[in-house]
């Protein structure tokens, strides 16, 4: 499996929350190269891997396939597209980003702004209701290709930054995504100390949506969510991110299985694959938070890949990372129940 290939064209995948066709297809492309059997349910995609062996617990690895976005809302008298978001997007950013609109076709366009000469009241924080964006179409020719409820994403492509770090939009979760895939690669022709059940989310969001539904329906014993957790900037708390290229994040959490962060804890120093602490106070914010309570519960927890300027169109995060994280869940599947 080619890491950086695989990272490109998930990132690169149309798939805001609910309109997750798209990046749910390419996913279960991918899936289905370690998967005998899978499928697509609710917007989940949802893979078996390895033979089902009486006995062994049955453990889920999550990471979810939708990303941050917008949805239209309408289209003004100028012939201005009027959007809201889809997740917490960083507002700060909005003035003059590149976007495309999933209508009838690709429309692509760009958010709008007064000119710092001409603001009144200085330089504030752009809400959604005064966002617009501009196409270069009339409002007559937008109403044929835009309707309310379609979808908008950043119009940004992967790229390469020194040594093995690389930017782009959708790198929250698609690079939890493409650990998964890593880890299946690296567990094939090996014995499992689990039933391993992939689950690629929707959803996740606009509140861990699609895992609630997947929870409920498999009921697994343990649930590991492989997403993204915030890594160390310009000014930021030490005490709260971890480092890129420091290795995977374990969640420490009093909502998480405390035996099982022991475990993966353990699992790492003996297999010396570097990690960071993720200590937690509350709940993670993750699709854990929804396998943890879903009906009996499952043994939960997070790890986490580090990544930059999460929820913009120019997330950072290290390959290495990625590389690490999937070896250390291969180990602790490899490893099974103690």
């Amino acid at each position: 499996m080619e890491l950086l290939g695989t990272i490109t064209e998930l990132a690169q995948a149309f798939g805001p929350s609910g309109c997750e066709d798209a990046a749910g297809e390419l996913a279960k492309s991918m899936l289905e190269e370690y998967c005998s059997e899978v499928y697509i349910s609710n917007n989940n995609v949802i893979g078996r891997f390895g033979e089902r062996r009486e006995g062994l617990p049955d453990l889920v690895l999550d990471a979810h396939i939708d990303q941050i976005g917008m949805i239209v809302t309408g289209i003004s008298e100028e012939g201005f597209v009027k959007v809201d978001s889809l997740g917490g997007i960083d507002r700060r950013l909005l003035p003059t980003q590149q976007v495309v609109i999933f209508g009838k076709c690709q429309i692509p366009g760009v958010f709008s702004t007064l000119p710092p000469h001409l603001a009144q009241g200085g330089n504030k924080v752009m809400t959604f209701a005064e966002a617009a964006i501009d196409t270069g179409l009339s409002k007559e020719e937008l109403e044929e290709l835009v309707s309310p409820g379609d979808c908008v994403k950043f119009d940004v492509e992967l790229k390469r930054l020194l040594g093995e770090r690389v930017t782009c939009g959708a790198l929250d979760d698609r690079c939890g995504v493409a650990c998964i895939l890593y880890a299946l690669e690296l567990l094939k022709g090996e014995d499992l100390g689990y039933n391993v059940t992939v689950i690629f989310s929707s959803q996740e969001e606009v509140g861990e949506r699609g895992a609630k539904v997947v929870a409920f329906e498999l009921a697994p014993d343990i649930a590991i969510a492989v997403d993204v957790s915030f890594a160390m900037n310009t000014g930021e708390d030490p005490k709260k991110c971890g480092e890129l290229g420091k290795g995977p994040m374990i969640g420490v959490s009093p909502s998480l299985s405390r035996r099982i962060s022991q475990e993966l804890i353990a699992c790492a120093k003996n297999a010396q694959i570097p990690f960071q602490y993720e200590v937690m106070n509350g709940m993670t914010g993750t699709n854990a938070d929804r396998y943890s309570v879903e009906k009996g519960g499952a043994e939960t927890c997070t790890v986490s890949i580090p990544l930059r300027n999460m929820h913009t169109p120019a997330e950072v995060i290290d390959l290495r990372d990625v590389r690490l994280s999937a070896q250390l869940l291969a180990e602790f599947i490899k490893e099974g129940r103690k």
